[in-house]
C-alpha cells in the first residue's frame, strides 16, 4: 500500500520479525519498554499472538529514504480479550442488528493496559505530519479491509486530540498511579498519609513480617529459569483462581527475561525455604510498571507488599518519578495511588453506530469524571502531593 503523492511510502509488517529493531526502537524510545521491539516480538515469537490467536499483526510501517520514519503497532483483531477498553456491549449491539464487528483493527499493545505512542515518530518538525500520515494509512487501511472500526488504545493525550481531528471518538477512563514527590525513604512518603491511612499502611506491612515472609528484588540477568518457572506458577496461579484466560506462555517470559533483561524488576516473597508469591514489573526511562503477579496461598496483605509496598521502595530507592500498578482497582487509593486519566479513540464505519457510541461515549465521560471527582476526595494524603 504505497502513498504516490509524498516520498514516503506505507508497507504493512505481518511480523514484526522482518521490521529493523534498530530502527523500531529509535522510533519508541525508552520511556515505554512494551513499545520496544523486542517486547512485540516475543509475544509473536512465543505464539502469545499470531497464527492461531485472535491478534493477527498488521504492522504499519512508514518509509521515507530506506528508513523507518513512523510506525503503528496495529492487530486484526477476531475478539476483543486482551484489551482493557471494553466494547463488548457494541459489538452485541452489531450482532442483534445482524451485522459483523469482528474483525476489527486495534492499535495496541496486546495484553497490556499502559498508555504510550501508537504512532511512532521521532520528535521534531516532521512529527505531527508523519503521525497524520499514519492515521490516514489505518484508516485506509480499515477501508481496504472493510472491517466494522478501528481502536487506538491507551493513547497519550496529544494522539487522542490528533485522532479525533480525524472523524475518531474518544473515550475517556482510569487507571491509579502512583507519583514521588522526592521522597527520601517509605517512612518520608508515609509521613504525607493521614494518621489512620498511615496505621493501615503500616499494619498491613506488619502482617508480612509476622507471617515469617522475607522480600526480595531480582533483577535482570539475575533472573535464572528456575525463578521463571517459579514466578510463571504465580502468575497461572491467579489466572486459575479468576477463571480467566492465561494469554502468556513460560516461553514469553524467559523471552523478555533474555531480550530485555534491563527492564526486568521481579518482586519474590519468600517463606522459609520457598517462594510463596511474586509480582512482576517492567522499568522504563523514569516510570516503573507494575504488571503480574501471584501467590501460592493466601496471606494477610501479601498482595499489596508484593505489588505496590516494594515496588513504591524501588521506585524511592532507585529515583523513579512513577509507578502505574495496572488497570482497576479502587483499593489502590487508600495506598497512595491517584486516579490518572486513560483515553483511546474509535472510529466505527457504520454512520448510525457512530452516532449511538459517540451518544453514549458523551455520557459516560460525564460518568467517568464524577466518578474520578469522588475518588479524588477520598485521598489518602493530608493535602494533595
Amino acid at each position: 500500500m504505497n502513498n504516490d503523492s509524498s516520498p514516503r511510502q506505507i508497507q504493512l509488517a505481518k511480523n514484526i520479525e522482518t521490521v529493523d529493531a534498530e530502527q523500531w526502537n529509535r522510533l519508541a524510545g525508552d520511556q515505554n519498554p512494551f513499545l520496544r521491539h523486542e517486547f512485540l516480538l516475543a509475544l509473536e515469537q512465543t505464539g502469545c499472538v499470531g497464527d492461531g490467536t485472535a491478534w493477527q499483526p498488521r504492522h504499519l510501517l512508514l518509509i521515507e529514504k530506506g528508513t523507518l520514519v513512523g510506525a503503528v503497532p496495529l492487530y486484526l483483531k477476531y475478539d476483543s480479550y486482551g484489551e482493557y477498553v471494553f466494547d463488548w456491549a457494541w459489538a452485541n449491539a452489531y450482532q442483534q442488528n445482524g451485522l459483523s464487528y469482528y474483525p476489527k483493527l486495534v492499535a495496541a499493545v496486546p495484553f497490556t493496559p499502559v498508555t504510550g505512542s501508537r504512532m511512532l515518530a521521532n520528535p521534531g518538525e516532521h512529527q505531527d505530519t508523519i503521525r497524520r500520515q499514519l492515521i490516514e494509512a489505518a484508516l485506509a487501511l480499515a477501508n481496504s479491509l472493510n472491517v466494522s472500526s478501528l481502536h487506538w488504545l491507551f493513547t497519550p493525550s496529544s494522539e487522542t486530540g490528533l485522532l479525533v481531528q480525524h472523524q475518531h471518538l474518544k473515550r475517556t477512563g482510569y487507571q491509579f498511579h502512583w507519583a514521588n514527590a522526592g521522597y527520601s525513604s517509605f517512612d518520608d512518603f508515609l509521613e504525607t498519609f493521614s494518621s489512620s491511612k498511615r496505621k493501615k499502611v503500616k499494619r498491613e506491612r506488619r502482617h508480612v513480617r509476622d507471617a515469617g515472609i522475607e522480600m526480595e528484588i531480582v533483577e535482570g540477568r539475575a533472573i535464572d529459569d528456575n525463578l521463571w518457572r517459579k514466578f510463571y506458577a504465580f502468575y497461572r496461579s491467579t489466572i486459575e483462581c479468576r477463571g480467566a484466560i492465561p494469554y502468556l506462555n513460560l516461553d514469553f517470559f524467559r523471552e523478555i527475561g533474555r531480550s530485555m533483561a534491563d527492564n526486568i524488576v521481579l518482586v519474590l516473597a519468600r517463606q522459609e525455604d520457598r517462594y510463596v508469591a511474586g509480582a512482576l514489573n517492567l522499568k522504563g526511562r523514569d516510570t516503573l510498571f507494575g504488571r503480574y503477579w501471584g501467590s501460592l496461598e493466601e496471606y494477610n496483605s501479601l498482595h499489596f507488599e508484593t505489588c505496590y509496598y516494594r515496588a513504591i521502595d524501588y521506585c524511592i530507592e532507585n529515583d523513579l518519578q512513577r509507578f502505574e500498578a495496572g488497570a482497576q482497582g479502587e483499593h489502590k487509593l487508600s495506598r497512595g495511588f491517584l486516579p490518572s486519566s486513560t483515553y483511546s479513540a474509535h472510529w466505527l464505519r457504520h454512520p448510525e453506530f457512530y452516532r449511538a457510541i459517540s451518544e453514549f461515549l458523551e455520557r459516560e465521560q460525564h460518568g467517568v469524571e464524577d466518578y474520578v471527582d469522588l475518588l479524588e476526595r477520598h485521598s489518602p494524603y493530608k493535602k494533595a502531593p
